[in-house]
């Protein structure tokens, strides 16, 4: 049951912002979207290390002193998965100011879409990778760790859900219906964690790897899309803070109830 919660968080956080349609007449203020984006990235960033990295080296202690090799190979792995994924969809910032990735036909509502729902995916992955890990009872990770990461990116998705219904609203299109064009946005991150806990019996013992392969897909996302945003002028200290407050819990949380 614990394990069912922890996957759909993300995509509750999905829909809570796509839910933004029924009481915001406009867009969400700009300070509290820094301060959401900036917790997010210091969540999403110490869970990246303590609950991914971490995990994935010691699994591999075995190897003696190259046990850093599966935490390095999936860590680079998952960076190289994100970049092209990057040039395969639209680049997509809150900021909604053009698009930088591939070129399309499609509306620029349809690529909004299409990009948020893709780059859902491998954090659906590394939901689905952690609670695995917590499964095999041999990663060392715990259930507080994953959802915690879980919530981080929940956090994320909140401005996310909304920067997807939002624009959908203010096309004419009725509120209902622009809800679940952000909600199903989001719909690819439980599905995906829950194919991945599936399949952990066949990817024991490739684990270390996938742990590492998540972190890099995490550690991209803060890179270059949450922290940009989070610390763009104006105001950009409050991003600062809200990303030290989430490194700080997530230390916290991972040393505590680890």
């Amino acid at each position: 049951m614990n394990v069912i919660l922890g996957i759909m968080i993300p995509f509750i956080g999905t829909t809570a912002g796509a839910a933004c349609v029924f009481f915001m007449a406009g867009q969400m203020r700009q300070n509290v979207q820094k301060a959401l984006l900036g917790f997010a990235s210091g969540v999403m960033m110490a869970a990246s290390v303590w609950s991914l990295i971490i995990p994935s080296i010691n699994m591999a202690q075995g190897m003696g002193n190259v046990a850093f090799i599966p935490a390095a190979a999936g860590f680079f792995a998952g960076i190289g998965a994100m970049l092209v994924l990057d040039r395969i969809v639209p680049e997509i910032y809150l900021k909604q100011e053009g698009n930088y990735g591939k070129k399309s036909s499609l509306s620029k509502t349809a690529m909004l879409i299409l990009a948020v729902t893709i780059h859902n995916i491998p954090e659906g992955m590394a939901v689905g990778v952690i609670f695995a890990g917590v499964l095999s009872g041999n990663a060392g990770i715990t259930m507080a760790d994953a959802f915690a990461l879980a919530a981080g990116i929940a956090i994320q998705n909140f401005p996310e859900g909304a920067i997807v219904s939002m624009p959908l609203k203010g096309q004419g299109t009725r509120r209902g219906r622009a809800f679940l064009g952000g909600a199903a946005s989001g719909i690819v991150e439980p599905i995906g964690a829950a194919l991945t806990i599936l399949l952990s019996a066949y990817i024991t013992p490739i684990l270390p790897y996938l742990l590492a392969f998540a972190a890099g897909a995490m550690v991209y996302v803060v890179v270059e899309e949450l922290i940009p945003e989070a610390s763009r002028e104006p105001h950009s200290h409050i991003g600062t803070v809200g990303f030290a407050a989430g490194f700080l819990i997530m230390m916290i949380l991972d040393v505590a109830l680890g």
